[in-house]
Parts: C-alpha cells; structure tokens; sequence
C-alpha cells in the first residue's frame, strides 16, 4: 500500500508537525508533500522525506507566511500528487487536504482545524476597520474554498471535540475525535526530578510559539503582580514584546530546548500554565504526562485535557487578573502527581498509531 503524506507548511515546529512526525515513523516509506519547507525551522526532523513543494517556495515568503495567504489556496489546487497513491492522509489546519491528487485514493484526513484566517480572521487580525472592510473579499473567497476543499477527505478525524464540532459547523461533516499523540517514552513523571524551591514555590511554567493568540501576555502580566518565579520556553514574533514587559526579575525567558530539556522543566515545574484558546494543546497533555497540574482558560481544547481540581485547574476571565487570583488558589490546593499522569494516558502515541493503521486499511 502507498501512502502520501500532505500537510499544508513546514516553515516552524509545533503540535502540527509533531503529528505530521508520528504519521512518519508509521509510514517511514512516504513521502510529503507541502507548500513550503524550511529545513532548519523544522530542526531537521524531516530532512530527505519532502518530496515536492509549491510554487510559494521561497525563503522570503516562508519567513512571512501569513502575507501570503490569499495566495494558498492557488497553490495548494495546482499541487499535483500524481495517481500513484492508494492512501492520502494530510495534516492539516487549511490547506494541506486541498492538494491535487488521483480520484482513486483514499483520503484521510487528521485536522487540526478549519483554516482559521477563512472562519474566523476576527480573532487573528486586528486590523483598522478600513482595512478589514477592504479585506472581507479575500476572506469570502478563502471560506469558499475551505468549503470545498473541506468536501474532498473520505474522512476526518479532529483533534479534539471542540474541532470536531467546528468541522460540523463549517464543513457539514462528520468526524472521529483522535486526541494528538503524547510520546510517553519522552515525557513522564521523573521520581528523581524534585521540584525547584520551597514546597509550594517552585517556578511555574508556559512553553510554546509566542503568537498574539496564545496570550503570553496575561501570564507575563499576571506574574509581574505575583512576583513569583516563572519560566516561558520558546521563540516566535511576540517574544521581544514580552520580554519588554517583564518587569519582574523572577520572569525568566528560555529558547526553544530538546524534548528531553523540555520533559526536566515539565517535571520541575509546580504548574503549567495554559491562558489559550487552543484547537488541543499539545504541551498542556505533555505537562499532565509529567505528572504536572495545568492552570487552563476554561475554553477550547483545554476542557478535554484539564479536569478541575484534579489534574489542574481553571480561570474563566482571559485577563491577568483572572490568572493571577487562580495562582493564588492553586497554592492553597494539593494534585496528586499519579492521578495526573495516569490521566494524561488517554494521549499515548500508541494508540495513536494503532488508530491511524485501522483507518487507512480500509
């Protein structure tokens, strides 16, 4: 059986291509198609398995991606994968289930939700109304063809419930919730790793791509009013804003780390802090893996992995205020670490894998 990989970018590293990396190790003979690649944005992982990109190619346009994305949905049309394929199965979060492929293929898709910038550019675009005004064709335009291209997969799988329904909403179909996959060989709860400082006032932790939406700004400003210590590891374009925020010395910033780096600060940490409206949340999974309680926005993909008052906890106010008097009440509470990690099982790559291999040998 041939299988093809597609997924709609390899220009950065996240939840996405983590997924998109597991579809590899299940089928390590397939190839992946995408719109752009960035070998060193994606550390590598992928290196030898892209076999054919777009048009949009180039380094310019991967660094600044989002300016280009009217132009996507062009590009993904013209992506010819040829009919030498019994199994497609894309990643997606747009445009990777769009791509050109044989009518005789079988179609799986594993999305990680509907192309935001067409459903729901309010939330990613604060522009001056003149502009959005003057933009609304654009976004008609990239809601049709999300629409169709929504119509193409055999089948779908969400990541979550939350996605699930807006692949109902959006698409009008039906989908199998699959949870993204934690690698518990990776991340686990470490008995030697103690947490740093004194009961109850070890680091708190946020890890993740520094995009407006996430929200790193309410923990930054809820832990400038806290004066607690807390640790935020990664990179992205809000980096040097937040770290002109932090006035707090005990406000510390780490770049991206290895997985097992990451797994230390995971185990480290007294809680993981989660402020996003997010389709899953991968690292808030990873957290629970390692036996660490998630203090969640009580939205999104959060509500599947977080359970109030047992493997965290939630704020329902996207403000810092709202954070920063949750943090105050997680002091006050006790997690068991073994009921967290027990829980966070529910992800394991494992059953994952068994999954995916079900669906695509119809």
């Amino acid at each position: 059986m041939k299988v093809a990989l597609l997924h709609d970018y390899l220009n950065q590293y996240g939840g996405a291509e983590r997924v998109l990396e597991v579809f590899c190790e299940i089928f390590p003979d397939a190839p992946i198609y995408t719109l752009f690649y960035d070998e060193a944005k994606t550390l590598g992982r992928f290196k030898g398995k892209v076999k054919k990109t777009s048009f949009l190619d180039k380094k310019f346009i991967s660094k600044n991606h989002r300016t280009f994305i009217p132009l996507m949905p062009l590009a993904s049309s013209l992506m010819k994968i040829g009919k030498d394929y019994d199994v497609i199965l894309s990643s997606s979060a747009g445009y990777g289930k769009g791509f050109n492929y044989g009518s005789d293929a079988k179609h799986v898709s594993y999305c990680h939700t509907p192309l935001r910038y067409a459903w729901e550019h309010e939330k990613y675009f604060n522009w001056h109304p003149i502009f959005k005004i003057a933009a609304t064709p654009a976004f008609w335009y990239l809601r049709s063809w999300d629409y169709g291209a929504g119509q193409k997969p055999d089948s779908f799988f969400a990541n979550s419930e939350y996605i699930a329904g807006k692949i109902k909403n959006y698409y009008n179909r039906n989908s199998e919730v699959l949870y993204p996959p934690v690698d518990s060989k990776v991340f686990y709860r470490d008995k030697k790793i103690k947490k740093k400082g004194l009961p109850g006032q070890g680091y708190f932790l946020a890890a993740g791509r520094m995009m407006h939406y996430k929200r790193f700004d309410i923990i930054v400003e809820a832990f400038n009013k806290l004066d607690l210590p807390l640790v935020i590891v990664g990179g992205g374009p809000e980096l040097d804003r937040l770290k002109k925020m932090a006035i707090s010395p005990k406000i510390k910033f780490v770049p991206f780390v290895s997985e097992n780096e990451l797994r230390n600060f995971y185990n480290e940490a007294e809680a993981f802090i989660f402020p996003q409206i997010e389709d899953f949340g991968l690292v808030a999974a990873e957290a629970q893996a390692c036996g660490t309680p998630v203090i969640a926005f009580s939205q999104g993909g959060a509500r599947e992995i977080v359970e109030d008052g047992v493997t965290g906890m939630f704020f329902d106010s996207q403000t810092p205020e709202a954070l920063a008097a949750a943090v105050k009440k997680f002091l006050t509470m006790k997690f068991d670490a073994k009921k967290i990690e027990k829980s966070a099982q529910r992800f394991s790559k494992e059953k994952f894998k068994k999954r995916i291999l079900e669906a695509v040998n119809f």
